[in-house]
């Protein structure tokens, strides 16, 4: 039987059990749910450990107060209660029912204040008067409370006691790095960020798919190497970006990931590059899916690809999502739960960044051993799997002037059939790597 060290991307990918792995993934999302996290603090470290369990993770510590191009790391946050109540002691925003309902990062705080300047301090969203909006205040001390529209109207007393029980002092911004190590020091990156407290499709839906994609690959020998970056939005990429200048050298490709587990349809967003390779398989792979997708062209707003893509780096990362950021109804509030999530679009998507990875791992320039008219396949058995595998288009354009995703585009078949095609062919000793001593 083959070890799985000698299959290949799509190999895997057929006897994968889909419904378990979709189940897997979601009940680490629902681990991961209750854990309070922002950019940095103890809840980004416990999120980390629970995710090495299925990613094998490094965990990295970069102290406050390091400068990186025009950031600083910021003093470390952490929460252990935060409370809102009147004067009979009744508690009407609790920290430890949702913790949501404080300001991410509030400074610590203790005391009565009037009703006029609790409001200055509480955050709510008209547009969802039922949810709890996330809110947060980084780079600015301020403290503060996310509440329900609907729960705003019922403070209606003249004083309140607030609570909150925090500290933010120096200590460290804290992210999660794996290295798979492949046949050649090109790497791909896969990105995710782990800064959301309790929101299930952004942003744990991104997590646990880079989680189960690097269990995958961890199994697997393949040509690139894959580095995934399980890091605080913004600031972690700067972070890693301006510690690690060797490693972004050796980056050909990447992907961000973010809101994958809700039943919308794919999105994926170009790099800054437009028609790097990444994004035109991207393309191909959504297009062949079967699936419902749709395309956007780069643009600095979103996720961590406007940091890797900045005109300095300009790194060919895209974005790979379902429903975009902020066009779900439920994006930013508590209504972003568990609920919204199922195991078979987390499946799904882990698919469509395995179908990828497969097309970049065989994306390679071949040469045609028969070089003057066409070969005689039916000789070698090969002639009725000829137009399912696409052996005359692998036939005529293996010159070795185009790549696999070349004649991806033209024949619009998908690479799995094509990566088949190349291995009967290779087979029958039609087809060889355009440079069999020099990785491509």
């Amino acid at each position: 039987m083959d070890s799985a060290k000698n299959l290949t991307v799509w190999q895997v990918l057929e006897r994968l059990d889909l419904e378990q792995l979709g189940s897997e993934m979601f009940d680490l999302a629902r681990n991961l749910y209750p854990i309070c996290r922002s950019i940095t603090g103890d809840g980004v470290r416990k999120t980390l450990r629970e995710v090495d369990r299925m990613a094998g993770l490094e965990l990295r510590e970069v102290p406050s107060g390091s400068q990186f191009f025009d950031w600083t790391i910021p003093k470390e946050w952490n929460i252990r209660d935060a409370y809102v109540a009147d004067l009979r002691g009744r508690k009407l925003v609790d920290f430890r029912n949702s913790n949501l309902h404080v300001l991410g990062y509030s400074m610590p705080f203790r005391g009565r204040v009037t009703r006029n300047q609790l409001v200055q301090h509480l955050y709510s969203d008209p547009n969802r008067p039922d949810a709890i909006p996330y809110r947060n205040s980084y780079y600015k001390e301020n403290w503060g409370f996310c509440v329900s529209h609907e729960q705003l109207a019922k403070f209606t007393d003249d004083e309140y006691d607030v609570v909150i029980d925090s500290t933010l002092e120096d200590g460290h911004l804290t992210y999660g790095e794996a290295m798979l190590t492949g046949s050649t020091s090109r790497e791909v990156l896969i990105s995710t960020h782990v800064c959301h407290p309790s929101l299930a499709n952004d942003n744990l839906s991104g997590i646990v798919v880079a989680a189960m994609l690097a269990r995958q690959l961890r199994s697997l020998r393949t040509r690139y190497s894959y580095r995934f970056l399980f890091v605080p939005c913004t600031i972690g990429p700067i972070a890693w970006l301006g510690s690690n200048p060797d490693s972004v050298a050796c980056i050909d490709h990447g992907l961000v990931l973010a809101c994958l587990g809700d039943s919308g349809r794919f999105t994926y967003v170009r790099s800054r590059r437009d028609t790097a390779d990444i994004d035109r398989i991207m393309q191909h792979v959504l297009k062949t899916s079967g699936r419902a997708y749709q395309l956007r062209a780069f643009e600095p707003y979103g996720y961590d690809q406007r940091q890797y893509c900045s005109p300095g780096f300009n790194l060919a990362v895209g974005c790979l999502m379902r429903t975009p950021n902020g066009e779900y109804p439920e994006y930013h509030t508590s209504a972003d739960n568990l609920d919204l999530l199922t195991p078979r679009s987390l499946s799904e998507s882990l698919v469509t960044v395995l179908s990828t990875i497969g097309a970049l791992e065989d994306n390679k320039r071949y040469l045609a051993s028969v070089r003057h008219g066409e070969p005689h396949l039916g000789r070698r058995g090969l002639y009725e799997k000829a137009q399912e595998n696409g052996l005359f288009w692998l036939l005529n354009y293996s010159d070795g002037s185009h790549d696999l995703l070349d004649i991806a585009e033209r024949s619009g078949m998908s690479f799995q059939n094509l990566s088949g095609g190349v291995r009967m062919l290779e087979a029958a000793g039609l087809l060889n790597p355009r440079d069999p001593a020099r990785p491509e």
